[in-house]
């Protein structure tokens, strides 16, 4: 450690320029959904979603329940079925209001930290708000590596980019497929805080597989399973975000989303 490093901002922790600012007021959303099906295979039939406003809700459940179908119905990225809907607590509809983040940070190589930050304004036709990109860089610890290539960062400093780059449109509604499963124990943690901190506002829906990470960051936390497909009541577990592992009430309800999952898979031999 340097001798000076005493008097330098952690990467980790808030820096000196403060939170950027989250001008868009939080919106409450709801998916109706009547069915989904691919190749005559019915994933989801008369099923029901609600995101509260300013609050992170979390979906777990086994791979093919339709976790991540219900994000990228939400996206736009599906098309929504006959008799489906989306709607919005205050009237206005969810297109252009969305922000998306996948488990791949899906950067494009060619571009530096700065320019992947910035390239939903690219693509809109914007000019780019340089000076706010920059200090979304510096909130996730990246100030140094502005001009940095995605191949010479580090996983967890691709992510960190990444999550900037969702950030940066400061839409009302953020969806988030798995964002941080690819990442070692104590990057995924530190995203994780950064998340809590960075998203504090935001309508958010977080697929995961990792009951830890949903206690963490969720203010609500459903369960999929069965046939046909249904959530789980709502867990709202007590406490700030990002909440810790080690508490008693965590690891209670650690019990409880695993035993819930344990009847949602399939038996093996």
């Amino acid at each position: 450690m340097n001798s000076d490093s005493s008097s330098s901002p952690s990467p980790w922790e808030p820096s000196a320029v403060g939170a950027v600012n989250q001008a868009a007021p939080a919106v409450g959303v709801s998916l109706q959904l009547d069915r989904l099906s691919f190749d005559d295979t019915i994933i989801l039939e008369d099923f029901g979603l609600s995101l509260p406003a300013g609050q992170i809700t979390c979906l777990l459940g086994p791979s093919g329940v339709g976790k991540s179908s219900i994000l990228k119905l939400l996206a736009g990225f599906i098309p929504l079925p006959a008799k489906s809907a989306i709607t919005c607590d205050d009237g206005h509809g969810i297109t252009n209001r969305a922000s998306y983040m996948d488990q791949q940070d899906l950067l494009l190589p060619w571009a530096s930290s700065l320019e992947n930050v910035v390239i939903g304004a690219r693509l809109r036709g914007e000019i780019p708000d340089l000076t706010r990109a920059r200090k979304l860089l510096t909130e996730v610890g990246l100030q140094a590596s502005s001009e940095a290539l995605p191949n010479t960062l580090s996983g967890g400093m691709r992510q960190r980019v990444a999550l900037a780059r969702t950030l940066m449109d400061d839409s009302p509604i953020v969806l988030m497929d798995e964002p941080f499963s690819a990442l070692d124990a104590i990057t995924r943690f530190r995203l994780q805080d950064l998340a809590a901190r960075l998203l504090k506002g935001k309508t958010v829906l977080l697929i995961t597989h990792d009951p830890m990470e949903a206690l963490r960051l969720g203010h609500v936390i459903h369960v999929m399973s069965g046939t046909p497909v249904s959530l789980s009541p709502p867990l709202r577990p007590e406490g700030a975000l990002p909440r810790d592992p080690a508490s008693d009430a965590l690891k209670h309800h650690y019990s409880e989303i695993m035993a819930n999952l344990a009847l949602s898979e399939p038996a093996y031999a």
